[in-house]
């Protein structure tokens, strides 16, 4: 079941809003070298430090790369 939309244009778009000035939030605090903390799991927790996890690129010579 999918939770209704509310019917007030403001309030449907609140969440999208808040979730870009989340991640605008972090970035700012890593590009100036602040605190941006948050509470997760009871703790609060400084995400600007944390790294993300994401896709690396391989370095080169690592993948496909024949001896000669």
């Amino acid at each position: 079941m999918t939770p209704a939309l509310p019917k007030d244009s403001d309030l449907r778009g609140a969440l999208p809003a808040l979730r870009r000035a989340a991640r605008d939030a972090r970035r700012l605090a890593v590009q100036t070298s602040t605190p941006c903390y948050i509470m997760r799991d009871g703790r609060i927790i400084n995400i600007a430090t944390k790294r993300r996890v994401g896709k690396r690129r391989a370095s080169p010579g690592k993948h496909g790369r024949k001896d000669p």
